[in-house]
């Protein structure tokens, strides 16, 4: 079924787009990111300008964060002190960087920085992923379970002020580490129309030492009133959320989170963490070939920018 788009001015099949909201829902449910860092670059490829990406990706983004968001806190595994003060630095950030954005949208060059910064984490991000995923796999086959990491070692975010206790997560630690996590992951969500998960989830973990039990419900809590602010400061200040185009990902976002947390509960992470790193590399390398390949139309006419 063909449908027109009034923001993006592109006619696209509706079932196209309500499986890749479904698919990123399942990422969302089972990994406890919000599948920005997916959905944008899908849809650059069926063929929606990226700064329609953008920030109609990040509305997708609130529905299956939140909708996997609810599964989380019937379990108990959010921990909402640490949740409000990330998202107390991730509101400073998504401020800075739709300001970045509109900026870039004026000098027209927003479309080529997006696609940049998509390669260059994506490239990073899958690659760590998938290096640190087989190296799992082989500990587990050589030495049997792996023994849980250590989160209480002190390191240097315990001797930084203004310390706060995190009772759900078992921490007491500096605020200021958690609010410039927070930020970095809301100038890469107005930039990138990303939710920030698949930096935010490594950061808690490794650099705050949170518990693995709480840091997706966590994380989940933050991505979704973030993504629910960059998606209003975008339409406010750009116009560039299509509301047609946000529905669709959203009826397939909010079902295939609610599959994805279901699953997530009975495969194993490290053969999933595999999977998405690949997943990611792929989008990655497409990305790049179409930033190093001759278009097919040099010219084209968008709304205010002639390239």
């Amino acid at each position: 079924m063909q449908i027109y788009l009034p923001i993006a001015e592109v006619v696209v099949n509706a079932f196209t787009l309500i499986g890749l909201g479904g698919i990123v829902g399942l990422m969302s449910g089972l990994f406890g990111v919000g599948g920005g860092f997916l959905i944008t670059p899908l849809l650059f490829f069926i063929g929606i300008p990226p700064a329609i990406a953008v920030a109609t990706g990040a509305n997708q983004v609130v529905a299956s964060s939140f909708s996997a968001l609810l599964a989380h806190v019937k379990r108990k595994s959010v921990d909402f002190r640490m949740g409000w003060m990330l998202l107390a630095g991730g509101l400073a950030g998504s401020s800075l960087g739709v300001m970045l954005f509109n900026m870039l949208q004026k000098l027209g060059q927003v479309d080529l920085v997006v696609q940049l910064c998509y390669v260059v984490f994506l490239g990073l991000i899958g690659a760590m992923m998938l290096q640190e995923s087989l190296r799992s796999l082989r500990r587990a086959k050589q030495s049997g379970p792996i023994r849980p990491m250590r989160r209480h070692q002190h390191g240097w975010v315990h001797r930084w002020p203004l310390k706060m206790k995190f009772r759900a997560s078992g921490l007491y630690i500096s605020a200021i580490p958690v609010l410039l996590v927070g930020a970095c992951v809301g100038v890469l969500g107005a930039l990138m129309g990303v939710g920030g998960g698949f930096i935010m989830v490594p950061a808690m973990i490794y650099l705050l030492g949170m518990p693995t039990k709480v840091v997706i419900g966590t994380s989940l809590f933050q991505i979704t009133f973030l993504s629910a602010y960059t998606t209003l400061m975008h339409a406010v200040y750009s116009n560039t959320v299509d509301v047609m185009l946000a529905l669709l990902l959203i009826i397939g976002g909010v079902t295939g989170a609610q599959i994805g947390t279901g699953l997530g509960a009975k495969l194993r992470a490290e053969q999933l963490r595999i999977l998405l790193a690949l997943l990611v590399l792929v989008v990655c390398g497409k990305l790049a070939l179409d930033l190093f390949l001759r278009p097919s139309e040099l010219y084209s006419l968008t709304p205010g920018i002639l390239k």
